[in-house]
């Protein structure tokens, strides 16, 4: 429960860490290059024990343009991954 200070007339609110349930990727950085975002998909299919799977998605991902790509990858992976613009 966030705990709430006044000093100097100014109310603060701090809270504890919160776990993150979800890895956020900033599409606006390096990380939002679609190659990137290939790999995330590769290595996270190959970690759960399916690489045939990512691979299947990662050829999806490339029949389009990038926001096709970006699509494809919050289809799959949206669950685990959050996409920030």
């Amino acid at each position: 429960m966030p705990v709430a200070h006044k000093k100097i007339g100014v109310d603060m609110t701090i809270r504890k860490k919160q776990k993150q349930d979800k890895i956020v990727i900033d599409l606006t950085g390096p990380q939002g290059n679609a190659f990137y975002l290939l790999a995330v998909v590769k290595k996270t299919f190959a970690r759960s024990g399916a690489p045939e799977l990512g691979e299947s998605i990662c050829e999806e991902m490339k029949k389009g343009d990038y926001e096709h790509l970006v699509k494809t990858f919050d289809l799959y992976l949206g669950d685990h991954f959050i996409l920030e613009r």
